[in-house]
C-alpha cells in the first residue's frame, strides 16, 4: 500500500459548540490515515458543549499549527463567535494556507462572517440557511455542498456524509466506502422527519414555536456580522 501523505485538521472550539457537529466528521476524517486532529480555541480551559460537557482543546489559536484542514462546526454558540475578533482572525489565517476550508451546520456563517465564503455555493443548518447570502454565498439546499475548495455540510448529523465526502475527495471513493462501512454507517431514522421537506406539519410548527424566542436576536447578530464584513471590504 503506498504511503499516505500525513494530515493536519484544525476544529474551531467555542463554548456551545454542538458537540456532533464536531465529533461526528472528526471519528470519519481520523480514517483518512497519517492524520492528526487539532481542537483549537482561544484558550486551553475546557469548553463547554451545548450537551451539556466539555472538550479539552489540544491548542490555543497563538499555538496552532497550520492545518491542512479547517472545519468550524456550529452550535448555539457561533452567535458570540462571530463577534469575537480573535476567533475570527485566527480562522482568516488558518484558513490562509489550509488547502480544505469546511464547515458543518451553522458554521457555515462563521465562515461567511470570516469573509471566506464570497462567491461560494454553500449549506447550513435549514433554519438558518437565509443568513448565507448576506455574506456573499450563493446558498444551496443539499446536505453536503463543495465548491473547489470549500466543502460545507448541512445540519449536525450531515457531518458524517460531509466527512465522508471529503475523505472521497483526498484519499479516493474506494477509501471513503472502506470507512463507511467500518464506521457501520447505514442510517435507518425511526422516522421520516428529518427536513422541513418530510417533517408532519405539528412537529414543523413545534420546532419553530421553541425557536422563535431566539431568532430574532440570532438574526440581529448574523445581520451585524454581514454588515461589519461589508464595512471591512470597503474600507
Amino acid at each position: 500500500m503506498a504511503e499516505q501523505t500525513p494530515l493536519r485538521v484544525a476544529f474551531l472550539l467555542f463554548p456551545q459548540v454542538t458537540q456532533l457537529d464536531l465529533t461526528g466528521p472528526a471519528q470519519v476524517l481520523h480514517r483518512l490515515g497519517a492524520t492528526t486532529i487539532d481542537l483549537v480555541a482561544a484558550e486551553r480551559e475546557p469548553i463547554p458543549t451545548d450537551a451539556g460537557f466539555a472538550l479539552l482543546p489540544t491548542a490555543t489559536f497563538d499555538e496552532a499549527v497550520q492545518p491542512d484542514i479547517l472545519c468550524i462546526p456550529g452550535g448555539a454558540g457561533i452567535n458570540d463567535a462571530i463577534e469575537h475578533e480573535p476567533t475570527l482572525a485566527w480562522v482568516r489565517r488558518a484558513a490562509g494556507g489550509a488547502q480544505w476550508v469546511t464547515s458543518v451546520c451553522v458554521g457555515s456563517l462563521l465562515l461567511g462572517a470570516a469573509g471566506l465564503l464570497e462567491g461560494y455555493r454553500a449549506t447550513c443548518h435549514w433554519s438558518q440557511h437565509h443568513h448565507l447570502s448576506a455574506f456573499g454565498a450563493i446558498p444551496v439546499r443539499e446536505r453536503v455542498v463543495c465548491d473547489r475548495n470549500r466543502v460545507t455540510g448541512g445540519g449536525v448529523t450531515a457531518g458524517i456524509d460531509f466527512g465522508l465526502t471529503l475523505v472521497a475527495a483526498i484519499r479516493g471513493e474506494d477509501h471513503a466506502r472502506l470507512v463507511q462501512l467500518s464506521l457501520e454507517y447505514d442510517p435507518a431514522p425511526p422516522f421520516n422527519c428529518g427536513s422541513p421537506e418530510k417533517a408532519d406539519a405539528a412537529t414543523m410548527a413545534r420546532y419553530l414555536a421553541l425557536s422563535a424566542a431566539a431568532q430574532p436576536r440570532r438574526d440581529a447578530r448574523f445581520a451585524a456580522a454581514a454588515v461589519r464584513l461589508r464595512s471591512s471590504v470597503n474600507a
